[in-house]
């Protein structure tokens, strides 16, 4: 069984996120927020993680940059989940080592292909 932390300041989004990937079989750990995500990376180790960019006290790329910086995050492979579609914004997640770019509103097929292939 698969890991997922799931990270998103909108309740809904997060709820269906998190019954798309229980469905599938998966264990789901929430976090509404980078901080909290941090908090949640370090006590259940997830397989992988699935993240909001635009999120209150620290986004999704700071969230990945911190996580990338502690040992429980080093090697996890962590997408982001976002409306952002801005080149700048791409390339500061390769600079944080994010392991993709997905574009809200997400296609539940391609989530489960992807936690499949990269957890």
């Amino acid at each position: 069984m698969t890991r997922v932390l799931a990270v998103d300041d909108t309740r809904a989004l997060r709820n269906m996120l998190a019954d798309c990937l229980e469905r599938a079989g998966h264990e789901v750990v929430v976090a509404s927020d980078g901080q909290e995500a941090l908090e949640q990376l370090r006590a259940h180790h997830p397989d992988i993680v699935i993240t909001d960019l635009n999120m209150p006290r620290m986004n999704g790329l700071e969230f990945i940059a911190a996580a990338r910086a502690d040992p429980a995050g080093r090697e996890v492979p962590m997408l982001l989940l976002t409306t952002e579609t801005a080149q700048s914004l791409k390339d500061r997640a390769r600079e944080v080592k994010a392991t993709g770019w997905l574009a809200k509103p997400f296609d539940p097929d391609q989530i489960l292909s992807l936690v499949d292939q990269l957890a």
